[in-house]
């Protein structure tokens, strides 16, 4: 649904592009004035059926015609009913004392230091690390510990690290607690730490330990260079996975109703989880939460945001809109499967986020042209190119850290193993998903009854109706106001009559002709300049993964932004910045940190060792097949509902020892190839679970036509489900029936 009147005006990504069709959302104020004006008191009446719903009327009959729920949108200037303000007062009081509560954790702990100890140990020479300070003289339930190897490879091989937390009372030490950790590159990549927190809930009641040490041996015979930090947590610590569940579940009640805006629900999730963490004595520094944040996707998504605002101004997404409207031969579902296509197959080669940017504002023009209403068709965009980076390893975030994974290479799996495995079942997946669409479609009316541009003269002829019902006309002057509404209400409605009545003509013999003369690319210069520095940008996309071009995807997009600024001699940046999903970017931002700090409190851990747990119990014959379906349908619901980057990162070593177990006997392949379908596919499932999906629901905001949690979710959950099944038969049929596992 559109915005209220004049919704697309000063929203689209250029304001002095003319709107297609019937469609132009834009400029209906300014219409307005000039076939409406408030002095007009002609009262003729409406000669199409169409405008029956909004006939010139006379005051005395406003408040019966015009009613407050004939739109959702006119709802905001009606007087709220007691219950309404009530439950919004206690919204707002609610997240107010929950943030105050956050707030007083976060800055009455002090920040985590940066610095680790750094100590050496092998099998002839063991370490004991005593506690000092308040780790030694606070009674503490709980001690986390975080080891890092940074030795040699040679001397990490087949190496193992002991760690013992020890406490010593009656004059002799007690062994509290006990962890093995494997620090062979293959189970702890380098650099990375592993993560243990120690039980001392084990020292008996009433006792208080005179020393705590932790005590380290290693199998290694070569010293072990190890970074070992330690801390203690409170008795609440046990608890902190679920406390991670229900600040999670927290954000998406607050999406899911719209209580508030989706960026402030992720900001507010993200201070609940570092307050959580402050709470917990784990209150990370500011430069660490700075790094959580992928500035890569930030500035990704803020150098294609300005190149496309700039390429706007061309006038390239009314010619190609025209064009594909032409394609169709008037065939919505023709038009349908024309874009999906070509954004599954896109995003194959293309990250799927940049082929979301360039392809929203052109289905929006186009449905224009054709008067239908974009949301669907959008979701349905955003699905397949989900679908289509699935097919190979540069098309999705999650199969570029799968491929690049230094255990994963060295078994031998590169970009063409996995895109010949993966393409095989996108195929099956696509086509499963296509069907399904297709049916999904018939049900969802995509012709809209009126072009957005009536629907804000009507929207404006209901407030100017209720801003007339609310006059008593008990005075002159409120008559005189009264009947000056009126007459405003009753020049709208002409207005609108005859638009409705120009639109009916148009619809019934649309001029291709004429709408290729007149929405033709006006910029010629600009579109030479921009299809140049897009072009390259696209092609640096291509070959940033060669090892001797040092630049990532966000590092090229801001290159190929300033260039294009720059070359398009731009004097008024200030209204292209005011063009950037700002709302998009911090919702990213927050959203990184919310996914951090949920993992820092355990929760993907802890769905990671569940996993585990699971496919140990089912009996060996059926292991592979149960190994494969519980690793794809968890990573696809846990990808639909957090973010599948931090996900993917801690399911890979899971993946990885599996395959390692030999009592387990489970290879590696498959397991990869199931992780990265349930983590690309899955990101299908909700509007946040996936980048692309947050990045085209912000344009179409932008343009009119807001996307909500409810309206992805009706279209892309059961897709997803879908998509699910049809990989789960590819991965049974190909790897437990056909043996396809070398």
């Amino acid at each position: 649904m559109t915005r209220g009147a004049g919704a697309g005006h000063g929203s689209d990504v250029d304001d002095t592009t003319p709107l297609l069709g019937g469609g132009g959302g834009g400029g209906s104020s300014a219409s307005t004035a000039e076939e409406g004006g408030i002095s007009s008191s002609s009262s003729s009446s409406a000669s199409s059926s169409s405008s029956s719903a909004v006939a010139p009327m006379p005051p005395a009959h406003l408040a019966s015609t015009h009613s407050s729920e004939d739109d959702p949108h006119a709802t905001a200037a009606a007087p709220l009913s007691k219950w309404t303000r009530r439950l919004r007062v206690t919204k707002t009081a609610l997240l107010s004392v929950l943030l105050l509560m956050a707030a007083v954790f976060f800055c009455t702990e002090e920040e985590q230091t940066t610095l680790t100890p750094v100590y050496a140990a092998s099998r002839a020479f063991p370490l004991s690390v005593p506690l000092e300070g308040a780790e030694q003289t606070a009674p503490f339930s709980y001690y986390r510990a975080e080891l890092t190897a940074y030795s040699a490879e040679a001397a990490l091989n087949d190496s193992t690290v002991l760690l013992q937390l020890s406490g010593r009372w009656e004059e002799r030490w007690h062994v509290l607690d006990v962890l093995t950790v494997d620090v062979s590159p293959t189970s702890l990549p380098a650099g990375d730490a592993a993560h243990h927190t120690f039980d001392a809930t084990t020292i008996p009641d009433g006792v208080r330990p005179t020393a705590m040490a932790f005590n380290v041996t290693t199998t290694s015979e070569r010293p072990l260079s190890l970074a070992l930090s330690l801390k203690g947590l409170p008795y609440a610590a046990r608890y902190q996975e679920v406390y991670a569940f229900l600040i999670l579940v927290g954000v998406y009640v607050l999406i899911v109703f719209e209580l508030v805006h989706r960026m402030l629900a992720a900001m507010l999730g993200s201070f609940l989880t570092l307050g959580v963490l402050s709470l917990l004595r784990q209150r990370p520094s500011l430069d660490v939460i700075v790094g959580w944040i992928d500035f890569e996707t930030v500035c990704l998504l803020f150098g294609m945001m300005l190149m496309v605002g700039i390429f706007a101004q061309t006038g390239f997404f009314e010619w190609a809109a025209v064009r594909g409207y032409k394609l169709s031969r008037g065939s919505v579902w023709r038009l349908v499967t024309l874009l999906c296509a070509f954004a599954a197959v896109v995003s194959a080669f293309l990250d799927n986020v940049t082929t979301v940017l360039l392809l929203t504002p052109v289905t929006i023009r186009l449905c224009r042209v054709l008067n239908l209403d974009p949301k669907p068709i959008l979701i349905a965009e955003v699905i397949f190119s989900n679908i289509g980076g699935t097919a190979t390893a540069v098309g999705d975030p999650p199969n570029v850290i799968i491929v690049s994974n230094a255990a994963i290479s060295r078994a031998g799996i590169d970009f063409s193993e996995f895109t010949l495995h993966m393409l095989l079942g996108v195929l099956l997946v696509a086509a499963c998903c296509y069907v399904a669409l297709a049916l999904m479609f018939r049900r969802i009316p995509l012709e809209l009854a009126e072009p957005a541009e009536c629907a804000g003269l009507r929207r404006e002829i209901q407030v100017w109706c209720r801003a007339a019902n609310r006059l008593a006309g008990g005075t002159a002057e409120e008559a005189t106001v009264k009947r000056l509404l009126t007459d405003k209400v009753e020049s709208l409605s002409e207005a609108h009559d005859k638009r409705m009545r120009e639109y009916d003509q148009r619809r019934q013999a649309p001029d291709v002709a004429e709408l290729e003369r007149t929405y033709r690319i006006h910029d010629v210069p600009l579109f030479i300049k921009s299809c140049v520095v897009l072009g390259t940008v696209i092609i640096m996309f291509f070959l940033h993964s060669i090892p001797q071009v040092h630049l990532d995807l966000g590092w090229i997009s801001l290159l190929g932004a300033m260039s294009l600024v720059l070359v398009a001699d731009l004097q008024n940046v200030e209204g292209l910045l005011e063009k950037i999903e700002w709302g998009t970017l911090l919702f990213f931002a927050a959203l990184f940190i919310l996914m951090e700090g949920l993992g820092e409190l355990g929760l993907i851990d802890f769905i990671g060792d569940g996993v585990v747990a699971l496919i140990r119990a089912v009996p060996e014959g059926a292991r592979l097949a149960a190994a494969l379906l519980v690793i794809l349908w968890v990573s696809a619901l846990c990808s639909s509902f957090i973010d599948n980057i931090p996900f993917t990162t801690a399911m890979i070593p899971v993946v990885v020892a599996l395959s390692e177990d030999a009592e387990l006997g489970l290879p590696l392949r498959p397991l990869v190839w199931a992780l990265a379908m349930g983590a690309c596919l899955g990101g299908n499932g909700t509007l946040i679970g996936a980048s692309a999906n947050v990045v085209c629901a912000g344009l179409a905001e932008q343009h009119g036509h807001p996307i909500s949690f409810n309206d992805f979710f009706k279209l892309g959950f059961p897709i997803m489900l879908v998509s699910i099944v049809a990989a789960s038969i590819y991965l049974i049929l190909c790897h437990v029936v056909g043996d396809w596992n070398g």
